[in-house]
């Protein structure tokens, strides 16, 4: 599956914001005649019609995590939903942010740990590993890890993308781009292709390892 933001929310009100729904629909173009599933954000309840026949997962984005009017809506759509942990939210929130969803009847669920703001300045945020064993212990839902935004920095992605997966993860997102220096947003946690292309390797690699430890 391939994730990526046609609609970004930024600090900064001057960066790139995305290309919206009509990017959108040229991505859907290229991605079903290569086979791809999409996975991306959807920022308010207006564009979750508009989204609808070219998306196969809405992300709710870590700023949106409890947007409940947006969350109550996406209990109505019969599309899978991942949800990202808030900023500062607490495991206890995640898990309610996903009840308002299934709740409104959608089932559809996807956890992700995408790093929480500490006070901790060495990386973008704190990439909370705990959270993974304790969603999965609390829910029967499916959690992911974001290791890109979780430490923010390129060199450190790969090593925390592993430890996701032996935390037990049942899959990893990271960013990629052709010259990430060049890239619109976030360049620097970004792999370029040959990285990701290791990492990949390597994530199957400890994916098959961690078979041999029952307890994950």
């Amino acid at each position: 599956m391939m994730r990526g933001g046609v609609f970004k929310p930024r600090t900064s009100p001057y960066a790139f914001r995305g290309l919206g729904i009509e990017g959108l629909k040229l991505w859907h173009q290229l991605a079903r005649e290569a086979g791809i599933k999409i996975v991306t954000e959807v920022m308010q309840v207006s564009q979750i019609e508009e989204m609808y026949p070219y998306v196969d997962v809405y992300q709710v984005g870590a700023r949106n995590t409890q947007n409940f009017n947006l969350l109550d809506e996406l209990g109505k759509v019969d599309k899978a939903v991942m949800i990202k942990r808030g900023i500062s939210g607490t495991i206890e929130e995640l898990l309610q942010s996903a009840e308002y969803v299934f709740s409104g009847g959608n089932e559809k669920l996807i956890l992700c740990e995408r790093g929480i703001r500490t006070y901790e300045k060495a990386s973008r945020n704190t990439l909370d590993l705990n959270a993974v064993p304790i969603l999965k212990a609390k829910s029967h839902l499916p959690v992911v890890v974001d290791p890109s935004h979780g430490i923010g920095i390129r060199a450190y992605v790969p090593q925390m993308a592993l430890a996701g997966v032996m935390s037990g993860a049942d899959g990893i997102i990271f960013e990629t781009h052709k010259m990430p220096e060049k890239a619109y947003s976030d360049g620097q946690q970004t792999l370029d292709f040959a990285q990701s292309a290791l990492l990949i390797g390597q994530i199957r690699q400890t994916f098959a390892l961690r078979k041999t430890f029952p307890l994950l």
